[in-house]
């Protein structure tokens, strides 16, 4: 019985540990994702998303065709930014070693979340513009904007409708997979609000004066 019970703690403790330390790792960067996306207007939720599926925030994965860091932001791209800010060190900086800069975590959110909302500007006026913005930011705007296209006259695509038109196995796949995980914290999200908000007992029962 002791041995039994011992074991036990042991296997809660294991249980206990893996959880606490998958919570640390998944909401380490929270606090930049956030003060990033409300810079550039984004939802953090979307942003947190990516950053899973890209790299499951290891700020030091390195992609197969050089990307960088958290949201595997490419050196062309930071070289992008760093022109637009103006700051000529950076841009010396991004010319010279981008991978420094590039394996900082905040400043691959920043430019990963600048990316993003450079995207936007394209899907604001479009109903779900999400599904969008994921598929360029993994193939590109341009390949983005071709899955886009309909009839002059016609109704834009929805978010499904969109998803279906992309050619591209591995980028269909990465979008339906950011979308399952983003709309699932969405959906949580809305379930919090929902029991917050929602009439206690006691107030249910109170009557009105």
């Amino acid at each position: 019985m002791k041995r039994f019970f011992a074991v036990s703690l042991i296997i809660l403790a294991i249980a206990v540990g893996s959880y606490l330390f998958y919570q640390y790792w998944v909401h380490r960067f929270d606090s930049l994702i956030a003060r990033q996306a409300a810079v550039y207007r984004l939802d953090p939720d979307l942003v947190w998303s990516i950053i899973n599926e890209e790299t499951y925030f290891r700020p030091w994965k390195i992609g197969k065709d050089g990307e960088i860091g958290l949201m595997q932001i490419t050196p062309a791209v930071g070289r992008e930014w760093a022109a637009e800010t103006g700051m000529r060190e950076l841009e010396r900086q991004m010319a010279q070693t981008p991978a420094i800069l590039l394996r900082e975590p905040e400043r691959n959110i920043q430019i990963g979340c600048w990316y993003l909302e450079k995207i936007h500007e394209q899907y604001r006026d479009i109903a779900d513009p999400e599904p969008r913005m994921v598929a360029a930011y993994n193939a590109g705007p341009s390949r983005a904007t071709e899955w886009n296209k309909v009839e002059e006259g016609e109704k834009p695509l929805s978010g499904e409708e969109f998803i279906n038109r992309i050619d591209i196995a591995s980028t269909r796949a990465y979008v339906i997979s950011i979308m399952d995980r983003y709309r699932k914290l969405k959906g949580r999200a809305q379930s919090s609000t929902t029991i917050q908000n929602s009439p206690t007992p006691d107030r249910a029962r109170r009557p009105s004066r």
